[in-house]
């Protein structure tokens, strides 16, 4: 599985530093380590996951760590991306018991996170049970996470969708209703208008029946995002767009409808859920 690297994002550093603010505040103190835990004293803890997860994160728990104290040793035990069984060691931490504590909650905070987002696409990855078809997360992500949601996603096996607002033109209904509204032509002129201000950009449109996806395809977008739709219109609305451009199902998609939508030939299917319903994994930190 390839997977990117996590820090080529800039703000995913300052994600961590400022997680950590947010636990320690800007003194930068853990008042109970520093009643309790002399300076001197030395601790090794191993990062244990409690249930059979996907797991995802471990970079980043790693960076904590090493953001708290660089000279900790760190020895990662199970790579993004694998599986790891209930017991088992996802990473050892060597050093300063002190600095251990103090990184410990922010640690497993993105990484029980990260390990819950891989582990429920994965599941939607299974029951898909269609190499051909995408699993796509979306832009329903917690706040300031996301750079964390959707590498996990892609641990799971699943795809990113467009990272934001600014890499890909996605048409939505509310966007066409202000559109219709302002200028009292349809879906296909709009495409076309996105196009022309935007050539370089991959242009999608969510349509919601066949009547639209026939208009929007004569100016053929990208993609087309067929919004809530059963499968046996789906399977129709994917020969119209055979050879014209690609095809994403959305809406209400859970684990028990994956399956039939995945069959209808459609090239990628979106799933809300694998960000913003995604439980944490249990994991703990435990001292040996």
């Amino acid at each position: 599985m390839y997977l990117p690297d996590i820090f080529e994002r800039k703000e995913v550093m300052e994600l961590i530093k400022l997680a950590l603010v947010e636990d320690l505040g800007h003194t930068g103190v853990d008042v109970t380590s520093e009643s309790l835990v002399s300076p001197e004293a030395l601790a090794a803890a191993h990062l244990v996951a409690r249930e059979k997860c996907v797991v995802a994160g471990v970079l980043v728990a790693k960076q904590v760590f090493l953001e708290v104290n660089p000279s900790l040793e760190i020895e990662e035990c199970v790579a993004d991306g694998l599986v790891a069984e209930a017991g088992t060691t996802v990473l050892v931490v060597r050093g300063s018991a002190k600095s251990i504590l103090t990184a410990e909650r922010t640690a497993l905070n993105f990484i029980q996170r990260m390990c819950g987002v891989a582990t429920i696409t994965a599941r939607y990855v299974k029951a898909a049970d269609n190499p051909d078809v995408d699993i796509l997360c979306t832009r329903k992500t917690t706040p300031l996470l996301r750079p964390f949601e959707k590498y996990s996603v892609r641990c799971g096996g699943g795809v990113n969708h467009r990272y934001g607002l600014v890499d890909a033109v996605l048409i939505k209904d509310n966007h066409l209703a202000s559109w219709e509204r302002t200028h009292g032509i349809g879906v296909g002129e709009a495409v076309a208008a996105a196009r022309a201000k935007y050539p370089n950009l991959k242009i999608e449109v969510e349509v919601d029946t066949i009547d639209q996806l026939k208009e929007s395809l004569e100016t053929s977008p990208d993609w087309v995002l067929l919004d809530n739709m059963p499968p046996s219109v789906l399977r129709e609305c994917v020969a119209l767009c055979r050879g014209i451009c690609k095809t994403e199902a959305s809406g209400g998609i859970n684990l028990d409808t994956v399956y039939d939508i995945a069959q209808t030939g459609v090239d990628a299917i979106s799933v809300g859920a694998l960000t913003h319903s995604a439980p944490s994994i249990d994991l703990a930190l435990d001292f040996v």
